[in-house]
């Protein structure tokens, strides 16, 4: 077992024994401490923030996973004055399972190609450099939808990065093409039409346990990492994400944490990508079949982005989802291992911190780079893969790129909000 103090230093990696001792101590200082170390030798006092904007393009979903309140199932056929059917987890006289938001099809939702287009427009006129689109597994949208999106984004939006599609979108694609496609060719034709990276989630707990007891109908731990590798393969950088706080244990976090710095040691070595950057993903309960639980404290938000420093020693960045953990939480953990405390989001249906709040989740670019300095930082405008970006009042470019993007500083991201007219989108005509 090794000294958890040396194993924060340039040397040997920390092993799971130490890193769980380091996790269950009270001495939360020290090992505050211990992870600024890593940071600040990666990092130096820089702190990273980006000006993105999130696309989430259906909340429809074949999956039923236990900690999520974002899906919502596609809605079934019935009969002429039959209302309508109640998900397969809900039983005859059972009230309060039928109230469930995630029982409820009439609030599911899928954008039109021309409407995530149209948003990735509005963004990249405000100034934005990157957008990142995930979605639920919708039962009916072809895979040509995807490539259509990408492609759309492309031609439209030539310099804003196209961080799309989660692993587990990734199978689903292989699944839904025809003919079936690996999970290869599938990378290379969303890169062919225009995407850039991958966003990191899906990875949930790497726990055969965990696994079977809160997303067992969801691939696993061998598919995603699958994807990941693949994706490295290929050249395609990709983040990695754990979602913690529900029915796992410490130990089972730092499991996690230490397979994706196998697989990073390995794409490091072998693999032209790797991943960028790790998330650590506090579970909120609210709105899922989990909401009994009552989810992590602020303390143990703060011990596991520290953890995950300190484990994941050769992936280049910890990232606080300020979306997850609140803003003033992230800028606390900027003295806690954390050098990134993601951008500006703006929209974010996936999870509402409080509750019942709205999908529109923004900080401005001002707010951002008050936190970190306020925290004691200096901040850094990065593009996806943490290029310095460099930008004046009307124009930005990336370090040591040729070109430049114009924006107008006037317009707001959250403008969006107020749906553009119904003329500007184009029905799906999906087949039944």
């Amino acid at each position: 077992m090794n000294d958890p103090l040396k194993a924060t230093g340039a040397g040997p990696p920390i092993d799971p024994d130490a890193a769980l001792r380091l996790y269950e101590s009270n001495d939360i200082h020290t090992l505050g401490e211990l992870a600024d170390g890593v940071r600040r030798r990666l990092h130096g006092s820089a702190a990273f923030y980006n000006i993105n904007r999130h696309i989430n393009y259906t909340n429809y979903c074949v999956l039923s996973c236990k900690f999520c309140s974002f899906f919502r199932p596609y809605p079934k056929k019935t009969s002429p004055g039959a209302s309508m059917l109640r998900d397969e987890r809900s039983s005859p006289g059972d009230e309060a399972l039928s109230a469930a938001p995630w029982t409820d099809a009439s609030a599911g939702y899928e954008l039109s190609v021309a409407e995530v287009i149209d948003r990735a427009r509005f963004a990249y006129a405000a100034g934005a450099t990157e957008v990142h689109i995930v979605g639920g597994l919708h039962p009916k949208l072809p895979f040509d939808y995807y490539l259509d999106l990408c492609r759309g984004i492309r031609e439209t939006c030539p310099h804003l990065h196209v961080k799309a599609f989660t692993a587990i979108e990734i199978i689903h694609f292989t699944r839904i093409s025809r003919p079936r496609l690996s999970i290869a060719e599938v990378l290379t034709k969303l890169r062919e039409a225009g995407l850039q990276s991958l966003p990191g989630g899906g990875a949930e707990i790497f726990d055969d346990r965990v696994h079977h007891e809160t997303f067992k109908t969801k691939v696993g731990e061998a598919e995603w990492f699958d994807v990941h590798r693949t994706a490295h393969e290929l050249g395609i950088f990709t983040n990695a994400t754990m979602l913690y706080g529900h029915v796992e244990t410490r130990a089972e976090r730092i499991t996690h944490l230490m397979k994706l710095r196998a697989h990073q040691a390995e794409s490091l070595k072998n693999r032209p990508a790797h991943f960028n950057c790790v998330i650590p993903l506090s579970f909120i309960p609210e709105g899922s079949q989990l909401a009994h639980l009552p989810g992590p404290t602020g303390l143990e938000d703060l011990k596991t982005l520290a953890i995950s420093r300190i484990v994941c020693d050769n992936i280049p960045h910890i990232k606080a989802f300020w979306i997850m953990q609140s803003p003033k939480l992230a800028q606390v953990a900027l003295n806690w291992g954390v050098d990134d405390i993601d951008g500006t989001v703006v929209y974010y249906d996936i999870t509402k911190r409080e509750g019942a709040g709205t999908t529109h989740q923004e900080l401005t670019v001002d707010r951002l780079k008050r936190l970190i300095v306020e925290a004691g930082f200096t901040p850094v405008e990065r593009d996806t893969l943490y290029r310095r970006v460099l930008r004046d009042a009307r124009s930005w470019r990336v370090e040591g790129e040729p070109w430049e993007v114009p924006f107008d500083p006037a317009r707001s991201a959250a403008a969006e909000m107020t749906p553009p007219p119904e003329s500007a989108f184009v029905p799906l005509g999906l087949p039944e």
